[in-house]
């Protein structure tokens, strides 16, 4: 097996570790580890850059001792407390009496080690026999999950046994914290169909199986979105993609294949899209060209940081994100792979629609399947957090099929029917009724949960609702900026196709500061992510499949959300979802 990654990579507070080269069998494996050196060279380093009273009593303690050799001789007494307490060590080393005789002071060392530790996002990786040598079970997903278990309680008995040896002492309260890594990934080499422009990005492997340790907390450099997807009519050359630095998530988006390339600097995000996208099977990938291709983190020198690419000759949508902090937050992966996604929708005949779609049966029996369609923060997900709320009022069943992004299609029988991208919501914290995302902790992916625009990553709905397609019962779009009034219900039906178009076609909303735009604002048809692009082929689906839902009896119209006004976050999506129950129940007298 070729091995395609350095032990292990410390770049942007986050740790990337190889475990089958690192892996530690053993408390004295683990000591003497190279990483177990690093980051006790790192954590000495930076105390004294701070001048912190820690690295003071480490001079003081082994004042024989230069700042550079301070970590070596630490690692060194890390080792025998392992073995030894402090008073054992005193007796048998003399040189460690001065600093063993200082245990409250030993032990906060140890804490803060510890600590520092933790506060890294850490990443963790092993990757699977070639294929060709081994049959598909041999990718072993029980020793895989077994791996982390073992790294975890391995770093946790180290540091209790450590702890413990200088205090004299057993604790009296254990946290089981995850000590080991936050999140692991089985890579594979698969060989694919790949045009030979792109052949770099045949050396990356593909991330097979997953793993995380929820609940999960990020903390990317930026909290909000700015800027446009730009189209370009050359792709950059991939010189940057070297196979070391770099992973690939294969998802599926919606009936697409889609092969998100990202560097190991975005590790995090990149790793966050298991929340959002199902992984794409084996057979999906070995000789298969993907419909999409998103390279997140190239370093060649780009019009613009967020660029895609229409190769009609290689038949792919492919996306090209530049290596810049500021695109160091997840809505850049998100949108601009489902940017790729809308523009190939509309190449097939499909309409794509920034919305949510969601199939509801109320508990007297009435049921419908509506679409409430929106840019970022008009209260489309809102609005479907507001049902959840209400559920067990007014819901007896609730079925996602998309929370942000899907399209629109015809059927087998003719029908109009909605399909879904992502298994996963990208939802503001601040939008959610308190208390929902404590209830969802242990599958959740928590970004800047203290900063405006606060997020979370958390898996909505199955793949196979996502594909399936649902006949429209109710096309809305959400109005967050007007008020609630004789004249403006929380509901309202259009008359005429024209009059309807005109509203989706406008993308009135108030800017929430989820992107950096501000006050009334206007994109063509609430999205920004495709429709823009390809506007007059969008704009002929559009009247197409207007006409027809207005044919087929679908009642179009818009909820007004109020959520762009203060005060009505949380009490317009709800007063806006009771309006359309009522709506939903007079369905049968039409």
């Amino acid at each position: 097996m070729v091995k395609l990654k350095d032990p292990f990579t410390i770049t942007r507070n986050k740790v990337i570790f190889d475990y089958s080269t690192l892996y530690c069998e053993t408390p004295e494996a683990l000591l003497r580890s190279n990483l177990f050196e690093e980051i006790v060279k790192r954590f000495v380093e930076k105390n004294a850059t701070k001048g912190s009273s820690i690295f003071a009593f480490l001079s003081e303690s082994l004042h024989w001792l230069s700042r550079a050799d301070i970590p070596k001789e630490l690692v060194k007494l890390f080792r025998l407390l392992f073995s030894y307490t402090s008073d054992e060590i005193s007796s048998m080393h003399e040189e460690y009496r001065p600093i063993m005789s200082e245990k409250d002071q030993m032990y906060e060392l140890v804490e803060e080690l510890y600590n520092y530790w933790r506060r890294f996002e850490r990443f963790f990786f092993i990757e699977a026999p070639e294929r060709s040598n081994f049959p598909k079970s041999s990718i072993h997903h029980a020793q895989f999950i077994k791996a982390n278990e073992e790294l975890k309680n391995l770093v946790l008995y180290v540091y209790r046994r450590v702890s413990e040896h200088i205090t004299g002492k057993n604790p009296r309260v254990y946290r089981q914290l995850p000590a080991g890594a936050n999140m692991g990934m089985l890579l594979e080499r698969i060989q694919w169909d790949c045009p030979v422009r792109y052949l770099p990005l045949t050396e990356v492997p593909f991330i097979r199986l997953a793993l995380m340790e929820p609940p999960l907390i990020l903390y990317p450099e930026m909290n909000k979105r700015k800027g446009k997807f730009v189209e370009i009519h050359e792709p950059p050359k991939l010189l940057s993609v070297n196979k070391k630095e770099w992973f690939c998530f294969p998802a599926k988006v919606g009936e697409l294949t889609a092969f998100i390339y990202f560097h190991q600097d975005f590790i995090s995000l990149g790793l966050s899209l298991s929340n959002l996208f199902e992984i794409a099977e084996y057979e999906e990938i070995y000789s298969k060209r993907p419909d999409l291709i998103l390279v997140f983190g190239l370093k060649e020198n780009l019009p613009s940081k967020t660029v895609f690419y229409d190769d009609n000759e290689s038949n792919i949508i492919i996306g090209f994100v530049a290596h810049d902090r500021e695109v160091d937050y997840f809505g850049y992966f998100k949108k601009m792979t489902l940017t790729l996604h809308n523009i190939v929708m509309i190449k097939r005949g499909r309409l794509p629609v920034h919305g949510a779609m969601v199939c509801l049966k109320l508990k007297g029996g009435e049921s419908a399947n509506l679409v409430i369609v929106g840019d970022s923060g008009a209260g489309k997900s809102e609005t479907l957090e507001a049902f959840r709320v209400l559920a067990e009022e007014y819901i007896c069943e609730m079925k996602i099929i998309f929370d942000d992004m899907g399209s629109i299609a015809l059927d087998q029988q003719g029908r109009v029917v909605g399909y879904g991208t992502e298994i996963g919501a990208f939802v503001r914290l601040d939008d959610l009724q308190p208390g929902y995302a404590y209830e969802e902790i242990d599958r959740s992916i928590f970004m800047n949960p203290d900063k405006t625009n606060a997020r979370l990553i958390i898996p909505v709905t199955r793949y196979h609702h996502v594909i399936k397609g649902y006949p429209l019962d109710f096309m809305l779009y959400a109005n967050n900026y007007e008020q609630v009034d004789d004249d403006h219900p929380p509901v309202e039906f259009f008359d005429r196709v024209e009059k309807a178009l005109n509203v989706f076609r406008s993308g009135a909303r108030l800017a929430k500061g989820t992107t950096d735009e501000k006050g009334l604002v206007h994109t063509y048809f609430a999205n920004p992510f495709g429709a823009p692009q390809r506007e007059e082929e969008h704009e002929r689906l559009a009247q197409y499949y207007f006409q027809l839902m207005f044919e087929q009896e679908i009642r179009v119209g818009q909820i007004r959300t109020r959520l762009g006004i203060e005060g009505y976050e949380q009490e317009g999506p709800k007063s806006a979802a009771l309006a359309l129950f009522n709506v939903i129940r007079q369905k049968a007298g039409w």
